[in-house]
């Protein structure tokens, strides 16, 4: 990786647009780190690229709407915009009724990080990538923080289906099942797993199997149409999640109830959010709304849970028992560190460790919109949401953001109050449709 040099202006104009969005690209403090963010810019991004994405709006956006915002016009813009979307930083969103494309610059997660990785050979130098993504998402907590450090996350823990007894299946519901994800999905899609990827190139990789993330519906649409992956029939996705459950891999999905893009197959040496709980203790992933726990009578002491868990959850730890010499070790879980993968249930020989519903469970948002909504007024984002310096909204986008925004929670309405005091947002908040 090369020296820290001072960042193009097209690249600094780039960076203030990301960080109006969901997930943006802050500043580290390590200088490695430093060097890491501009490098990746650097490849993924022309000065021209950038200049363009630095003035695309924050939500999807039709040609005309953008090539005004821009000065471009469309039959030039049009190419552009699809040459960014064969690299992966920008989306193209085809209507599937037959309406007009939509267009949306691609965040760094889940985003233009993990496209950079996901195809084996392109324009993309991957060692050089793969030691920029590395050097700036773990050479210091900054961007750990911005992605995984607030309440609203982006993925999801499911729970392994083999982990649970044959009672508890009937109460689980569908969004928290692989299976069903899979099951009612109109398209899928499977292609390389960024992280492993990026880990090979790195020569830290591990023996899990690299094709593993699947994409369904617009997501795999997406992948599949731009070179990212390949679609893929149920019954191969089936025998993916099938394999990755043998494999002791955690299944993490978008944290979402409501038509999900994605289930990625994770291992905690690997996998960027799991390594956000592991090395900065973060809460990285939504957990499932089940956890385990040990019978201890049954429990061999092997340590077998310990070792499969993929955030170091379970401790063995030992315990005094009569007419012993010996301590018996027995597991001892971190329950508000647990993600509720099932894992360690699976990975007992001796049926001592079993999946129980949490008392609370964890709260999912109904939809991507309602995620991004939370997310932005968590980030002190939710003026560029709704108003991106005056770009025009549909009603669709603007009923959407109502909806959500009157499924917050009473504190959440007051902060978004607070941070956009207007009539739009005051008619949202009280539950009240916006007069024409």
């Amino acid at each position: 990786m090369g020296h820290l040099q001072t960042l193009k202006p097209e690249h600094r104009d780039l960076l203030s647009r990301l960080g109006r969005g969901p997930v943006g690209m802050p500043e580290p403090s390590d200088p490695r780190a430093r060097a890491g963010r501009q490098e990746i810019l650097e490849i993924l991004f022309s000065p021209e690229e950038a200049a363009l994405a630095a003035r695309m709006p924050v939500a999807p956006a039709g040609l005309d709407s953008i090539a005004r915002r821009v000065g471009i016009p469309a039959e030039e813009l049009r190419p552009r915009l699809d040459a960014m979307a064969d690299k992966g930083i920008v989306m193209d969103l085809p209507n599937p009724n037959g309406g007009e494309t939509k267009y949306l610059l691609s965040p760094p997660v889940v985003g233009f990080f993990e496209y950079s990785m996901m195809r084996a050979t392109d324009t993309v130098p991957k060692k050089r990538m793969a030691e920029a993504l590395n050097a700036y998402t773990h050479g210091d907590p900054t961007f750990a923080r911005e992605a995984f450090g607030h309440e609203t996350l982006l993925g999801r823990a499911l729970v392994h289906e083999t982990a649970l007894g044959k009672d508890d299946l009937p109460d689980v519901l569908d969004w928290e099942r692989a299976t069903s994800i899979v099951e009612e999905a109109r398209s899928i899609s499977i292609t390389l797993c960024y992280c492993r990827h990026k880990a090979e190139h790195l020569g830290t990789q591990c023996d899990a199997p690299v094709e593993s993330c699947m994409g369904f519906n617009l997501g795999a649409d997406f992948l599949v149409r731009r070179g990212f992956a390949r679609a893929v029939d149920r019954a191969e996705a089936m025998d993916v999640l099938t394999a990755s459950r043998e494999a002791g891999l955690v299944q993490l999905a978008d944290n979402v109830r409501s038509r999900p893009t994605y289930i990625c197959n994770c291992c905690g040496c690997c996998c960027g959010q799991l390594q956000a709980i592991n090395e900065f203790d973060l809460p990285a992933v939504n957990p499932s709304a089940f956890q385990p726990t040990s019978d201890l009578d049954r429990c061999k002491g092997c340590g077998r849970c310990s070792r499969a868990c993929p955030i170091s959850a379970i401790t063995m730890v030992p315990k005094r028992s009569p007419a012993r010499r010996k301590s018996k070790l027995m597991p001892v879980i971190d329950a508000d560190r647990c993600i509720g993968c099932g894992v360690c249930v699976d990975s007992c020989l001796a049926k001592a460790m079993s999946m129980e519903r949490r008392p609370k469970r964890p709260y999912v948002p109904a939809t991507a919109l309602e995620r991004i909504v939370r997310m932005a007024i968590e980030r002190g984002r939710l003026p560029d949401l709704l108003f991106d310096a005056g770009a025009s909204r549909g009603s669709r986008f603007l009923n959407g953001v109502v909806h959500a925004l009157c499924a917050l929670p009473p504190i959440d309405k007051a902060v978004a109050s607070d941070q956009v005091r207007s009539r739009f947002v005051r008619f949202a908040l009280n539950g009240i449709r916006v007069p024409k």
